[in-house]
C-alpha cells in the first residue's frame, strides 16, 4: 500500500494537490484526527499490495497535530511505509491568496493573518524537515502545481526539491521583489538603437544574433553560468526550494530575454533542479520596443 501524508501551509495549494492526487486513484482523506492515523491505515490496508493509494491530509487545523512526532517513528516500526509531501509558498503570497479569497488563516484569531502563518511554520516546522517532497507554490500557476504533482506521482520522475525561475525584466518598470540574484546587462550594445530590430525580441534570432556577437556576451554568460552551478548544490544543502535569478536591461525585451534564454538552456541539463524561463516585460512598452 502507498501511503502519502499531505501537509504545509494553509494557502499552498493542498486542495489542488488533493483533486489532482483523487484523478489519479488516491484515496484521499482531509483532516483526520492524528489519534486515529493508525488505525486508518490499518483499515485501508486490505492486502492489495502496491495497487491501494491512500492521501491523509495533516495540517494545523488538527489540534493534535503534534502527537505525529510519536506516530510516525511507530509507523515506520509497524513497517509501514509513508512518504510525506510538503506545499509551502511566500510569506507575502499566503497573505495575498487569503486577501483574495476573504478567508481567515486558522490560527489568526483576532490577529494579522501574518501572525497565523508564523504561528503555522513554527508548528509544522518538524513535518517540513522530514518531507521526502517540498514544493514551493510561490510562482507555480494551478496548471504548473499538477503538472509538478504529475511528474512525481505518476511519471515517477527523480524530484527536485529545488525550483530555479529564470526572468528577465526592464528595470525601467522595477526589479522583481522576489528575485534572489539580480544581473544587469545594461552593458551590452543595444538593439532597440537599430531601427530594423527596434520591433523584434529577445526570441528572434536576429536579436540573438545581434547581442551574442559581442565576447562580452559570452563572458559574461560564462561567469554566469559557473556561479550559479557553484551557489545551486549549496542552496540544495541549505533548504532552498526557490532560487529565482534576475537578469534586468533596460525595458526586458532584447538583452535580458536574450540572456535568460542562453542561461536556461545551459541550467537545463541539471538534473538536480526543476527549472522555468519567465519573460516578465516583454510584451510591456510595445510600440517603443526599448
Amino acid at each position: 500500500m502507498k501511503i502519502l501524508i499531505l501537509t504545509g501551509m494553509s494557502g499552498a495549494g493542498k486542495s489542488t494537490a488533493f483533486k489532482m492526487l483523487e484523478d489519479i486513484g488516491y484515496y484521499c482523506v482531509d483532516n483526520l484526527p492524528v489519534q486515529l492515523l493508525k488505525s486508518f491505515i490499518d483499515l485501508s490496508d486490505n492486502g492489495t499490495g502496491d495497487q491501494q493509494k491512500v492521501a491523509v491530509g495533516l495540517d494545523v487545523r488538527n489540534d493534535s497535530l503534534q502527537l505525529l512526532k510519536d506516530i510516525l517513528p511507530e509507523l515506520r516500526d509497524d513497517g509501514k511505509k509513508y512518504s510525506i509531501l510538503f506545499l509551502d509558498a511566500e510569506d507575502e503570497v499566503l497573505v495575498k491568496r487569503y486577501k483574495e479569497t476573504r478567508r481567515n488563516h486558522p490560527l489568526s484569531g483576532t490577529e494579522r493573518i501574518q501572525a497565523g502563518i508564523e504561528k503555522e511554520r513554527a508548528e509544522i516546522k518538524f513535518l517540513k524537515e522530514q518531507a521526502d517532497f517540498i514544493i514551493d507554490t510561490t510562482h507555480l500557476l494551478t496548471r504548473e502545481l499538477k503538472e509538478e504533482l504529475q511528474k512525481i506521482f505518476v511519471e515517477q520522475e527523480d524530484f527536485k526539491n529545488l525550483f530555479v525561475t529564470v526572468m528577465s525584466f526592464g528595470f525601467k518598470y522595477g526589479i522583481p521583489s522576489d528575485a534572489d540574484l539580480v544581473f544587469d546587462v545594461r552593458f551590452l550594445p543595444n538593439p532597440y538603437y537599430v531601427h530594423e530590430l527596434r520591433p523584434k525580441t529577445g526570441n528572434d534570432v536576429e536579436i540573438q544574433q545581434f547581442v551574442m556577437k559581442n565576447d562580452e556576451a559570452h563572458e559574461f554568460l560564462n561567469k554566469l553560468e559557473d556561479m550559479i552551478k557553484f551557489l545551486i548544490p549549496n542552496y540544495i544543502k541549505e533548504g532552498k526550494n526557490q532560487l529565482v535569478i534576475a537578469i534586468g536591461c533596460t525595458g526586458g525585451k532584447h538583452r535580458s530575454v536574450t540572456l535568460a534564454n542562453a542561461i536556461y538552456e545551459r541550467l537545463s541539463d541539471d538534473d538536480s533542479i526543476g527549472i522555468k524561463i519567465e519573460h516578465r516585460d516583454i510584451a510591456k512598452d510595445a510600440s517603443r520596443g526599448k
